[in-house]
């Protein structure tokens, strides 16, 4: 079972800005073809429609996306 996402308040507006879609979070989250982690960090990367996108979160008692955005 997936734990609860939330978004920082940065992650949000960039969602809002650039329309994507949160599903494409959380497919990332739950399936990455990728994961480094630093720390309490995690960089985890998953291609989705032809991009590659990079979630990066924090993880406690739930995951915190704290940004993401496409890469080449």
């Amino acid at each position: 079972m997936l734990m609860e996402i939330c978004y920082t308040y940065h992650a949000f507006k960039r969602i809002n800005k650039r329309k994507l879609i949160k599903v494409w979070i959380e497919e990332t989250i739950k399936s990455p073809d990728l994961i480094k982690r630093q720390e309490s960090k995690y960089f985890i990367i998953k291609k989705l429609n032809g991009k590659t996108l990079k979630v990066v979160y924090e993880k406690t008692r739930y995951i915190k996306v704290i940004t993401f955005y496409f890469i080449k």
